[in-house]
């Protein structure tokens, strides 16, 4: 079973686990110019070259001794779309660090006792609201992140898939990037530590 390396994207930053500091470090660069509801790794396509040589650098001081044959296990935001995954894959394929990428939403990390959940995030464009039954995304719905009614999420965690209007789910709150203090009363919350931890060790076969 091989180990794969954390790699969290954040609403603001990129975070690689550092084996041997058993923590994750943030990887940014400056003089990125961010524009409201867009990704900040968007503007790594205008820069692409740079982006991906100083993310290598950065890698290599957490793995000196590693070479480019490594699996990185890449988590991203529960609302990333299909045509952003594939860049985020690509990315770091060709940034020299990697020799293969599994990815999965952060939703899908949430829990690794419950074998379903429902899972409520916030990113720079949306709330989210997750279904998720043995690592699979079932249902989905999404709000915007500058207009939205936390009641009527709630009442939605309810009834967003059949199996939650008749069993009885458990609601996770996603507080990664610290932006749901709205969601406080809606299920239990998964703190920036808890959600580091429960995916500080992570092999590829899970994926």
């Amino acid at each position: 079973m091989r180990k794969a390396i954390p790699v969290i994207i954040s609403n603001s930053n990129i975070m690689v686990y550092s084996e041997s500091e058993d923590q994750f470090r943030a990887f940014s660069l400056s003089g990125m110019q961010s524009t409201p509801n867009i990704p900040f790794y968007h503007a790594f396509a205008q820069r692409i070259a740079e982006s991906q040589h100083y993310f290598k650098e950065f890698f290599k001081k957490l793995y000196p001794n590693k070479s480019a044959r490594n699996v990185f296990a890449i988590i991203v935001p529960d609302d990333t779309s299909a045509l952003e995954s594939i860049f985020i894959n690509e990315f770091f394929l060709n940034s020299g660090t990697c020799k293969a990428v599994a990815q999965m939403q952060m939703s899908q990390t949430l829990s690794k006792d419950q074998p379903q959940y429902v899972s409520i995030s916030k990113s720079n464009r949306n709330v989210v609201l997750q279904y998720i039954k043995n690592n699979e995304v079932k249902a989905s719905r999404f709000y915007d992140s500058s207009n939205y009614n936390v009641e009527r999420i709630i009442q939605d965690s309810k009834i967003i898939h059949i199996d939650v209007e008749y069993e009885n789910t458990p609601v996770f709150v996603n507080n990664f990037n610290m932006n749901m203090d709205d969601f406080f009363e809606a299920g239990e919350i998964i703190s920036p530590n808890m959600f580091m931890d429960k995916i500080s060790v992570i092999d590829v076969e899970k994926l």
